[in-house]
């Protein structure tokens, strides 16, 4: 297991018992380095959206759980966020919520010279899920080869 996915699991089980006692939903964790900064991102949500104040309460407390335990020796910057309206779907509880919604898939390599897809997910599994281009057709991807998968935002 790589450092990055220990940070994340470390992390992922001081954070859930956190939001689940506000009644919260947590969605992911992610500990990347941007330039010369490590960053370790916490996303939240809760129905009808997540406040400011929401944020900074399980900031707080996350802050303090994660000075107790210190299991990150480098230095880093915490953000705990909303996932916002273009969040990918990375778990099964992201396909399981979009089931019957609108989607997009953008793949890593081109299937029949398309790298874009848009369509009703109509199934998912967890390696595969299937989507429907509105027309009948359906198209089984692999989670493996898909570079994003996102509920459909139309502007």
């Amino acid at each position: 297991m790589s450092k990055r996915a220990v940070y994340e699991a470390k992390t992922e089980e001081l954070l859930i018992p956190i939001v689940e006692e506000k009644g919260f939903e947590f969605v992911d964790v992610e500990y990347v380095k941007e330039g010369s900064n490590y960053y370790l991102r916490a996303y939240i949500d809760k129905p009808g959206g997540i406040t400011i104040n929401d944020l900074e309460s399980v900031s707080r407390i996350l802050s303090e759980k994660l000075d107790e335990v210190d299991f990150i020796p480098d230095a880093y910057i915490l953000e705990v966020s909303s996932p916002g309206l273009g969040r990918p779907m990375k778990k099964d509880r992201d396909f399981e919520r979009n089931l019957e919604k609108v989607v997009e898939v953008h793949l890593f390599k081109a299937i029949d010279g398309e790298k874009q897809f848009i369509g009703i997910l109509k199934s998912y599994d967890k390696d595969t899920f299937t989507i429907d281009d509105g027309e009948g057709n359906e198209t089984v991807f692999e989670r493996k080869l898909t570079a994003l998968v996102r509920e459909y935002i139309e502007f």
